[in-house]
């Protein structure tokens, strides 16, 4: 079985961001990047896969600018077998990102994508489902169990919604995006680091993979969320009332 786990070099969950002056985008100076979430997520799962079904090869696979590659080895650090950069020196939508990710899965024919649901940078959360339309390959979205089947060809995912827990079995080839709630991603050790940095990684262009990845939507700007109001303490149900009414007028 192969699976392909494509990730992103994102801004550290823990980093302070700050929007530039004219709003065109973020202050990268002093900022700490890692690896998605998400996409930690799922190289773990991938792992776990592996580990129930000897002979699986995980691809990690990252669309960006050499400091991509950084972000790449710290998968092939926790146990990915191969790695993949994109190059790409430009801001992408997601439908752009999913042709590429589409042209890569052409050429290394995966039994399975899996991958974070959503970045944390943008948020969008539409890469996975548009790869899988791209592809016209089955998928299940917000993952927070994969119970493989014992061939391969097969896996029964647990989806939470708003009414439960949704089960849905998925026949390979497929896309499974990764919930939080999926597992808890392993620490990479400096044994697992040290072999990281001797594994080659191949580098794509598009043009090599004859791919369009011009992005049909853009940024227009960015402003930092309106601080809070303190918190204001009423003396009276009424005044409550009265206060939602007359100033957060929600009545």
């Amino acid at each position: 079985m192969k699976i392909l786990v494509p990730i992103k070099r994102v801004p550290d969950y823990d980093t302070r961001i700050r929007v530039k002056p004219d709003g065109s985008g973020i202050v990268t100076e002093g900022v700490k990047f890692s690896m998605n979430p998400f996409d930690a997520i799922a190289v773990e799962e991938a792992i776990r896969i592996k580990e129930r079904l000897p002979g699986a090869e995980i691809t990690a696979l990252s669309i960006g600018t050499e400091e991509s590659v950084e972000t790449l080895r710290v998968a092939l650090a926790m146990g990915a077998d191969r790695a993949i950069r994109v190059a790409i020196d430009a801001d992408m939508d997601s439908l752009a990102i999913a042709k590429v990710l589409a042209a890569v899965y052409h050429r290394e024919k995966p039994h399975m994508v899996l991958m974070g649901k959503q970045a944390i940078d943008d948020d969008s959360n539409q890469a996975g489902q548009m790869l899988a339309g791209l592809l016209g390959v089955p998928q299940a979205t917000f993952v927070s169990k994969i119970e493989m089947g014992q061939d391969g060809a097969t896996a029964l995912c647990s989806r939470e919604t708003d009414a439960g827990i949704e089960k849905v079995q998925v026949r390979m080839p497929a896309v499974i995006t990764t919930d939080l709630r999926l597992n808890e991603p392993r620490y990479v050790s400096l044994p697992g680091i040290m072999k990281a940095k001797k594994k080659p990684v191949e580098e794509l262009t598009p043009s090599a993979l004859s791919v369009d990845c011009v992005s049909r939507t853009r940024v227009l700007s960015m402003e930092a969320p309106a601080r809070r109001k303190a918190g204001l303490r009423v003396k009276s149900l009424d005044e409550l009332i009265d206060r939602l009414k007359t100033e957060a007028k929600v009545l």
